[in-house]
């Protein structure tokens, strides 16, 4: 026969209230003896009735389980205090970076000549100095930058003007190609010079009687 489900709530009639607890104590009893051989676990349990009849057991000494029991429960509120005290700087760092953002936003948006109308003179005069401070920093910077460049292209130069100088120093040599032209010239010459003295000095006409 299939048993139902018993609703979990107070059983109203006071006999049957007793019994369920007489069975559903011992048969906890048995689960925590069993979990603590089957498992080597250290188990405690502590029951009260209804009248204040009370009820234990414990696979070692209940005194040492309850005191290992408070040392962990007070480890575990130390630990979330701790966790709770870290959450709480977080948060209020948090707020302080969200507070200066703002604050920067707000002055940046004053430096590029946004909302000044609400501004008081004293707020005015400082944004004039802080422009003026930037001022002097971005020349001063490009005076710098100009300085360096300068300085590069005059390394630059005097490079250049000791290669020049060295290039002078040295003798002027005709290039191969020259000095093939050159015998190229000198060949025809004396071959046009031949050819000449052999068309002037071609013998007497001969005399027939």
């Amino acid at each position: 026969m299939v048993r139902g489900k018993i609703q979990m709530r107070r059983i109203e009639n006071a006999t049957n209230r007793q019994v369920t607890f007489s069975k559903r104590r011992n048969g906890l009893l048995k689960k925590a003896y069993e979990l603590s051989v089957l498992c080597d676990a250290e188990v405690a349990v502590i029951i009260f009735s209804q009248r204040g009849k009370l009820y234990e057991f414990s696979s070692n000494d209940m005194q040492k389980t309850i005191q290992r029991y408070h040392k962990h429960a007070r480890e575990v509120q130390i630990n979330n205090y701790e966790v709770e005290q870290y959450m709480q700087q977080l948060k209020l760092e948090s707020a302080n970076m969200a507070k200066k953002i703002e604050l920067l936003e707000d002055s940046q948006r004053k430096l590029l000549g946004h909302g000044v109308s609400s501004c008081s003179i004293e707020e005015l005069q400082e944004i004039d100095g802080q422009l003026e401070r930037s001022l002097r920093s971005i020349r001063a910077r490009k005076a710098q930058l100009y300085k360096e460049q300068i300085g590069q292209l005059k390394e630059k130069e005097r490079l250049l003007l000791e290669e020049n100088a060295k290039l002078c120093e040295k003798p002027w040599q005709p290039s191969s190609v020259q000095e093939k032209v050159a015998a190229t010239d000198c060949s025809q010459g004396s071959l046009q010079n031949s050819e000449v003295e052999t068309e002037l000095f071609i013998g007497l006409p001969e005399i027939r009687c």
